[in-house]
């Protein structure tokens, strides 16, 4: 009986973790996608290369560029169940 509820817990726990890795993994992907979506954004608009985003350099982006991000926003919100 002992050895069955210690087994039993063991599974428990590797299932628990098992689970934990894969919702990292899960929030994982949208992070490295805005990351990359940032440093895009960065390396086309940032004329003063600081490394930030002023509001005049901001207020420079294209129609194209600011539809993509609502697309990203709106995208990761369903995905996280907003």
């Amino acid at each position: 009986m002992t050895r069955a509820l210690i087994l039993a817990a063991g599974l428990l726990g590797v299932m628990a973790l098992a689970a934990r890795a894969a919702d990292d993994v899960k929030t994982n992907k949208p992070a490295k996608e805005r990351k990359a979506m940032l440093k895009e954004l960065r390396d086309k608009y940032d004329k003063d290369k600081d490394g930030k985003l002023s509001k005049e350099e901001r207020s420079a982006f294209s129609a194209e560029d600011k539809a993509k991000m609502r697309e990203f926003r709106a995208a990761h919100k369903k995905a996280k169940g907003k």
